[in-house]
C-alpha cells in the first residue's frame, strides 16, 4: 500500500493558494525525497522592508542645517528627503505627493523640520525618532509659496507668496494666524505695477519687530511688526535674488540679476551705501560696469578678528562662455573664485553661533552641487575642501551592474580597505568633519558585507556595506589595461562603443580566493589576481578568440533534420565552398577594400604596466571582429579559482579559457552542445518573408544594426529607422536580445522585455505566433570548434611590442555571417529568440552523465531558450603537471529544459544542504615560493565516494518561467513550480536563509517571491517595485541573509530585506538623528548696551499674532492636514519627552554645579571678611589707648 502524504496535500494547497497561475508538482514516486529532507523554512521567516537608502540626492533642490544638533537635510525635486549626520548617519524620507522640496527650515535644536513643497504645501516632520514621520500638514488652495522664514527660537513660521503676501503659521499646532502682511500695504501708494513674488524674508537681528521683505522686482521693505505699516523702502532698478544682514542690524546686503552687490543702511532708504560688480570689468572712464550673470545668492558673515567674508554664487561676466559654475569668496582685499565640478543648487555658510545678533564667526562653506556635496574650509589658506566621509561618489561615473556579497570571509574587508587607503587623495582640509549629528544604530548584526559596482568608465568599486553603512574601500580601474584611442585608425576599432567602451557589463567574483573577472562591452574579459604588492608587468597576457556564427542560405522545411555538428580536422574544410583560413597576423586586416577582420574592439597597452597593490591583471581576453562582423556582447561569465578556468558565453556560443596556463580550451556554438540524439535541440529558425510581386523585399537577415546595437554601451541606446510597418516589426523583434541576468542596453531592448508580459498574455498574439511559425523556414547554424588534442582549441602565439598575444586558430570560415533574429514555435509566442544564447554558467562537482557513481567538476551551462546542459572536465593533478598538461572537457548533453531562459543554477546535496563551487585558498601570487606552498592548497571537493542512495543531490535550476529540483545523477526532475505566466523573472538567486536555503526571486511586474528549498513551495509573494526603469533591472540582485539591493536611481542605491527577523531589528539598527545637546548662550549685551537700549530688542510674537491679538484666518485660505505619523509618532513623541527630560537633567547639573561654585565663593569671601574683621580688631587693640598726638 503507497504511503499518504499530508505534507505534500498542504504543500500544493499552499501553492494554489498563493497564485492562481503558479503551481508546484512532484513527480509520482519521489516522496522519498520530501521525508527525508525536513524544510525549516516558513512564511514567517519572510517579511519585506526597506533598510536604508545611501548615494547622493537625485536630483537635489534645497538644503537646511542645524547648527546644534549638526544635522544636514537635503531636499530634492521628487520630493525625497535626506538627512546626514556623522559618518554612517543616514536617513531616507518620502513626500507622498512626490512634488518638488523648494525650501527646507531647520526648528534649531527642537527635533523638528519644515518642509515647503512645489504644490503649495508645508509639513512638519519630527526627527526625533529613528524613522521621521510628518506631524502636521498645510495645503495652500489660493497663494503659491516662494520663500519661508523661521526666526530662531521662534514658534511664528513666516510664508511668502507669489502674489506679494506674507502669511504666519504657527509651527507647534499649524494653525494660519490672522495676521497677514498684504503687498499693496507694503509697497508706497503711487507704484502703480505689482512688485512681484517674495523672494526674501528675515526680521532684524537686533530688532525682532521688524521685518525685511524682498520682493523680486527690486524692492526692500521694512516692515514694523507691531505698526503694521513700512518703515523704509529700498528701491533699485534690476531684480532681486537674495537678502543678507550684518550681524549688527545697520546694514543689508542685496545680490541682483545684473551681477551687482547693493549695501544699504536702514535708516537711509533713499540711496545704497555701496554698489559692487565682482567680477564687472571696471571702464576707465568711471562709467557703470558691464552687467553680468545674475548674482542667485550671497551671505554676509563678520568675524571678530578680522574683516568680514562675503560669499556669493553666479555673477560671472557673459563674456566667460563654457565656463563652470564658480562660488566667489570675497574676504577683505582678496577675492577667490572656486570653480565647481557641476551646477550649483545651493549653499550655506557654516558658523559657530546660531544667533544671528552675535559675531558669526564662519568656518566653512557648504555648497550643494547638482550632482556632490563639496565643504570649503574658510579657516585655511587656499581653501581646502574637507574629506566628505559618506558615500556619495557612487554616480562618479554611471552604474553598469551591481553584485552583493554578504557573510564575506571576515579577512575580506581589512585587506581591500589598505590596498584602498593608498588611492585617497590629498590635500584635504586637517579638521574634522564639521556636520557631526547623530549616532549609530545598536544594532546585532556583525557579518560582512561587501557590495561590488561596475561603472561606464571600466572602473569597479569595492564597498563595505556592514551594519546598514555603506564606504568605499577600494576602486580597480579596469581602462589602464588598454591604450587610449588617438588617431583616427585607433578609434575606428571601438566605432561601435565609443561612447563607453570600457564598461563594465558583468562580473564575476570569488570572496574566498579574491580572484575577480570582469567583463566589458567592448567584448573583453579580464582577469585580476590580488595582490599586496606592487609590481610592474612587463608583457601584458592577451588571449584573442574568434567567436563566430555561420548560417546556410538553404531551406529547411524539416526541423528535425540532421542537426549533427560538423567537426573539422586540421588541414580540411567543413565543405568544398570553404577555404581553409589564412594565416594573417593576429593585427588582422582593417584596409578600406575588405572587411574588418581578426581586430578586437580595444588595443592593449605595449608598455610596461605598473600595477599597485590591489587587483592586478592576470590574463586580458578579446572577442575579435569576424569579416566584417563585431564581437557579440558577452552575456555570461563564471570563474573557478579552484579549477583555474574562467568561461563565458555570448550568442554565439561559448569559450572556455584555462588562466592558469594562458590557453584556449574550448571555442564552440551553441548548437553543438547538444548530441544528435538530444531530444531538447533545437535548430534555428527564421521567419521567411513573403515576396511582393514588385520584388521589393526588406532584407531581415542585415545584422548590422543589431551588432552595433550590441556592443553599445549599456548608458547609450539607439534606433535604426525603418521604411515600412513591417520591416519595422521585423527590426523590433530583431533587437530583443537574450533574456539573461544582465540586461540589454539600448532602450529597444528595454520596451522589448516590456511588451513581452503583453504578448505572452494575449491569445490572439500566441495564435498568430503559430500561424507565423508555420511560414518560416530554417537556416543552419555552424559555428567554429577550435579541436585539438579532443576538445581543446589550438592557440598561436606571436610577440608584438610587450603584449603576449595568443590567438585561436578556427579551422574553417563561415561564408555568410549575415543572420537573422527570430522566435522558437516550441514556446507559446513568438517571444523566443532563435539564437540561442548562454545565459548562465555553474561550476559545481557532481555526476556528469546518468547512472555515474563518482562526481567530478562539471559545469553546468545554461541558455536563453531554457536548456540545462552539463559538460564534464577532467582536470590534471596539481602542481607542475597542472600547468603542463591540458584540461579535459567532454560534453555530457542537455540534462533538462525548463521554459524561458535560465537564470541561476546551484546545488543541493541529500540533506538540502547547499554545496558551494570549490574554491582555492587566497595566496599572494607576487610572495615568495614557500609562502605560495603554504597557503595554496585547493579546498577539498566533495567527497568522491560512492552515493548514498539512487540520488544522493539534487540540481536547482530557474528560469524566466518556472523553478525545477531534478535528482541527480538519475536527472529526473521531482519538483516543478511556474513562478508566473504573465510576466516574467528578472532576477533569481539561491539564497542562504535563517540556517537553510531558498529560491528568491523578482519579476518585471514588481513582485518579489521566494520559494522553498527543495520542494519549491511559495514562502513570499509581495508586490513591491513594478518595473519603471531597466536600470533597476539591470541592478537588482539577492544576497544571504535576506538581503537584496538595487539601483534607485542613478546615484542612489536602496537597500531593502526580506527576512522577518531583520525587520524585526530594523528599529535598533538605525541610526538616531537628535541627541540631547544644550543649545549656547545667547550673546551678552554688555554694559552699556543694556544702560542705554542698544541690544537686541525683543517681540511677544505670541500677542501679536496670536488669536487674541490677530484673530483667525480665512478657512478657505489653507487645509490642515494631520500627520501620519501613528506609533511611530508616539514612540517619536516619547523619545522627545526622553530628550526632555534628558535636557532638565543636564539643566540641573549645571544648575547644581553653579550652585556648588557660589556656595564655594561665598564661603571664600566669608573666610575673607573674618580675616579681616580680625586684623581690624588688633588694630584698634594697639591704637586703643594711644592720644592722637602719639600716634
Amino acid at each position: 500500500m503507497k504511503k499518504f502524504n499530508i505534507r505534500k496535500v498542504l504543500d500544493g494547497l499552499t501553492a494554489a493558494s498563493s497564485s492562481s497561475s503558479s503551481s508546484a508538482t512532484a513527480q509520482p514516486g519521489s516522496s522519498r525525497e520530501n521525508d527525508v529532507i525536513q524544510e525549516s523554512l516558513q512564511s514567517e521567516h519572510f517579511q519585506l522592508c526597506k533598510t536604508v537608502r545611501h548615494g547622493f540626492p537625485y536630483q537635489p533642490s534645497s538644503m537646511a542645517f542645524d547648527p546644534v544638533q549638526k544635522i544636514l537635510a537635503v531636499g530634492t525635486q521628487t520630493g525625497a528627503l535626506r538627512l546626514f549626520g556623522c559618518a554612517g548617519v543616514e536617513c531616507y524620507c518620502q513626500h507622498e505627493s512626490g512634488a518638488a522640496v523648494i525650501q527646507l527650515q531647520f526648528l534649531i535644536n527642537e527635533g523638528a523640520l519644515v518642509s515647503a513643497l512645489a504644490d503649495d504645501s508645508i509639513h512638519l516632520w519630527n526627527l526625533r525618532q529613528k524613522i521621521p514621520a510628518i506631524l502636521h500638514s498645510l495645503k495652500f488652495s489660493r497663494e503659491r509659496i516662494t520663500y519661508c522664514h523661521l526666526p530662531f527660537q521662534s514658534k511664528w513660521l513666516y510664508i511668502g507668496t507669489e502674489r506679494g503676501n506674507i502669511h504666519i503659521v504657527n509651527v507647534e499646532s499649524f494653525t494660519l494666524s490672522g495676521y497677514v502682511i498684504m503687498w499693496n500695504k507694503a509697497i508706497e501708494l503711487s507704484t502703480k505695477t505689482h512688485p512681484g513674488p517674495v523672494v526674501h524674508i528675515s526680521d532684524n537681528p537686533m530688532d525682532e519687530g521688524k521685518l525685511l521683505i524682498g520682493y523680486e522686482c527690486g524692492v526692500v521693505v521694512l516692515w514694523d511688526l507691531k505698526c503694521k505699516k513700512a518703515d523704509c523702502r529700498y528701491n533699485y532698478d534690476e531684480a532681486i535674488h537674495s537678502v543678507a544682514w550684518h550681524h549688527e542690524g545697520k546694514q543689508f546686503v542685496c545680490s541682483h540679476s545684473d551681477g551687482t552687490l547693493t549695501t544699504w543702511n536702514i535708516r537711509i532708504p533713499a540711496k545704497s551705501a555701496q554698489i559692487i560688480t565682482p567680477h564687472g570689468k571696471q571702464p576707465k572712464d568711471g562709467k557703470k560696469p558691464e552687467p553680468c550673470k545674475p548674482i542667485l545668492k550671497v551671505e554676509y558673515k563678520t568675524t571678530r578678528a578680522g574683516d568680514p567674508f562675503m560669499v556669493l554664487s553666479g555673477g560671472l561676466s557673459y563674456d566667460t562662455v563654457g565656463r563652470r559654475a564658480c562660488l566667489t569668496v570675497m574676504h577683505g582685499k582678496s577675492t577667490t573664485v572656486l570653480e565647481m565640478d557641476y551646477p550649483i543648487v545651493d549653499f550655506l555658510t557654516l558658523c559657530e553661533t546660531p544667533y544671528p545678533n552675535d559675531v558669526q564667526e564662519p568656518y566653512a562653506v557648504l555648497v550643494l552641487l547638482e550632482k556632490d556635496l563639496v565643504l570649503i574650509d574658510l579657516g585655511q589658506i587656499g581653501y581646502p575642501i574637507f574629506e566628505n566621509p559618506y558615500p556619495l561618489t557612487i554616480h562618479e561615473s554611471p552604474v553598469t551592474c551591481c553584485e552583493y556579497f554578504v557573510d564575506c570571509p571576515a579577512e575580506l574587508i581589512p585587506a581591500l580597505y589598505s590596498v584602498g587607503s593608498r588611492q585617497k587623495r590629498q590635500g584635504y582640509s586637517k579638521k574634522e568633519w564639521p556636520i557631526s549629528g547623530g549616532n549609530w544604530g545598536q544594532g546585532t548584526q556583525s557579518y560582512p558585507e561587501i557590495i561590488i559596482t561596475g561603472h561606464a568608465d571600466g572602473s569597479i568599486k569595492f564597498w563595505d556595506a556592514s551594519a546598514l553603512m555603506l564606504q568605499v574601500l577600494y576602486k580597480l580601474k579596469t581602462a589602464k589595461v588598454f591604450e587610449r584611442a588617438r588617431g583616427k585608425e585607433e578609434k575606428a576599432n571601438t566605432e561601435i562603443v565609443e561612447e563607453d567602451p570600457f564598461a563594465i557589463q558583468t562580473l564575476s567574483w570569488c570572496p574566498e580566493s579574491r580572484m575577480l573577472c570582469v567583463a566589458g562591452v567592448s567584448a573583453h574579459v579580464i582577469v585580476y589576481r590580488f595582490s599586496k604588492q606592487e609590481v610592474t608587468t612587463e608583457v601584458v597576457q592577451l588571449l584573442e578568440v574568434r567567436m563566430q556564427c555561420e548560417f546556410n542560405g538553404g531551406d529547411s522545411p524539416d526541423p528535425g533534420g540532421e542537426q549533427t555538428p560538423t567537426l573539422p580536422t586540421p588541414g580540411a574544410s567543413s565543405s568544398p565552398q570553404e577555404s581553409e583560413p589564412p594565416t594573417q597576423p593576429s593585427t588582422g586586416s582593417n584596409s578600406s577594400d575588405g572587411p574588418r577582420d581578426n581586430i578586437p574592439c580595444l588595443q592593449v597597452r605595449c608598455s610596461p604596466l605598473k600595477q599597485s597593490p590591489g587587483y592586478q591583471v592576470e590574463l586580458v581576453i578579446q572577442l575579435v571582429w569576424v569579416s566584417g562582423e563585431p564581437p557579440q556582447p558577452i552575456t555570461s561569465l563564471a570563474i573557478n579559482s579552484s579549477y583555474g578556468l574562467v568561461v563565458f558565453g555570448n550568442s554565439n556560443g561559448l569559450a572556455v579559457v584555462d588562466y592558469l596556463q594562458k590557453t584556449l580550451l574550448l571555442n564552440m556554438g551553441t548548437s553543438e552542445l547538444y548530441s544528435p540524439s538530444d531530444p531538447y535541440h533545437r535548430q534555428p529558425r527564421s521567419p521567411r518573408r513573403v515576396r511582393q510581386p514588385s520584388g521589393a523585399t526588406c532584407d531581415s537577415n542585415d545584422g548590422s544594426n543589431t551588432s552595433e546595437d550590441r556592443c553599445k554601451s549599456p548608458t547609450s541606446g539607439s534606433t535604426s529607422p525603418c521604411n515600412s510597418d513591417d520591416e519595422r516589426k521585423q527590426k523590433f523583434i530583431e533587437k530583443v536580445k537574450f533574456k539573461s541576468r544582465r540586461f540589454s542596453k539600448t532602450v529597444a531592448n528595454d520596451f522589448a522585455k516590456m511588451s513581452r508580459k503583453i504578448s505572452s498574455s494575449s491569445e490572439q498574439k500566441t495564435d498568430l505566433a503559430k500561424e507565423m511559425s508555420k511560414q518560416w523556414r530554417s537556416r543552419t547554424c555552424k559555428k567554429q570548434i577550435c579541436c585539438v588534442n579532443e576538445g581543446k582549441a589550438a592557440a598561436r602565439t606571436t610577440q608584438k611590442g610587450a603584449v603576449c598575444r595568443t590567438e585561436s586558430t578556427p579551422n574553417f570560415y563561415a561564408r555568410d555571417y549575415s543572420f537573422t533574429r527570430s522566435r522558437s514555435s516550441s514556446v507559446t509566442s513568438i517571444d523566443r529568440e532563435s539564437r540561442e544564447a548562454i545565459s548562465s554558467f555553474h561550476f559545481c562537482e557532481s555526476y556528469p552523465r546518468k547512472n555515474d557513481i563518482v562526481v567530478s567538476p562539471c559545469l553546468l551551462v545554461g541558455t536563453t531558450q531554457g536548456t540545462v546542459m552539463m559538460v564534464a572536465l577532467s582536470l590534471p593533478p596539481g602542481g607542475d603537471q597542472r600547468l603542463q598538461q591540458p584540461v579535459g572537457i567532454s560534453f555530457c548533453g542537455s540534462m533538462v529544459t525548463l521554459k524561458g531562459g535560465i537564470l541561476t543554477m546551484a546545488l543541493l546535496d541529500a540533506t538540502g544542504a547547499l554545496l558551494p563551487p570549490s574554491y582555492e585558498p587566497w595566496y599572494d601570487p607576487n610572495a615568495s615560493d614557500e609562502e605560495k606552498e603554504k597557503s595554496r592548497r585547493r579546498r577539498p571537493a566533495s567527497p568522491t565516494s560512492s552515493q548514498e542512495g539512487p540520488d544522493p543531490q539534487f540540481a536547482v535550476l530557474c528560469s524566466e518561467k518556472q523553478a525545477k529540483v531534478v535528482a541527480m545523477p538519475s536527472q529526473t526532475r521531482i519538483y516543478k513550480h511556474n513562478i508566473t505566466e504573465t510576466s516574467f523573472v528578472l532576477r533569481a538567486d539561491v539564497v542562504q536563509m535563517a540556517g537553510a536555503n531558498c529560491i528568491a526571486c523578482f519579476c518585471a511586474n514588481g513582485h518579489i517571491m521566494t520559494l522553498s528549498l527543495p520542494s519549491l513551495r511559495p514562502l513570499l509573494d509581495v508586490n513591491y517595485l513594478p518595473l519603471t526603469d531597466m536600470r533597476i533591472a539591470r541592478t537588482f540582485c539577492f544576497s544571504n541573509l535576506g538581503q537584496a539591493l538595487y539601483l534607485t536611481s542613478p546615484t542612489e542605491i536602496q537597500r531593502i530585506t526580506y527576512s522577518q527577523e531583520t525587520c524585526d531589528n530594523r528599529q535598533e539598527m538605525l541610526s538616531e538623528l537628535f541627541t540631547p545637546v544644550e543649545t549656547p548662550e545667547a550673546p551678552n549685551k554688555g554694559f552699556f548696551k543694556g544702560l542705554f537700549g542698544g541690544g537686541a530688542q525683543s517681540l511677544d510674537r505670541e500677542d501679536l499674532f496670536g488669536e487674541t491679538g490677530a484673530g483667525k484666518a480665512s478657512r478657505s485660505l489653507a487645509q490642515h492636514i494631520p500627520g501620519t505619523g501613528g506609533m511611530e509618532g508616539m514612540k517619536g513623541a516619547a523619545s522627545g519627552v526622553v530628550g526632555d527630560l534628558a535636557r532638565a537633567r543636564i539643566a540641573l547639573d549645571e544648575r547644581g554645579q553653579k550652585l556648588g561654585e557660589l556656595e564655594d565663593r561665598t564661603a571664600a569671601m566669608m573666610s575673607s571678611a573674618d580675616s579681616f574683621s580680625k586684623h581690624a580688631h588688633d588694630m584698634m587693640l594697639k591704637y586703643k589707648d594711644k592720644k592722637w598726638y602719639q600716634l
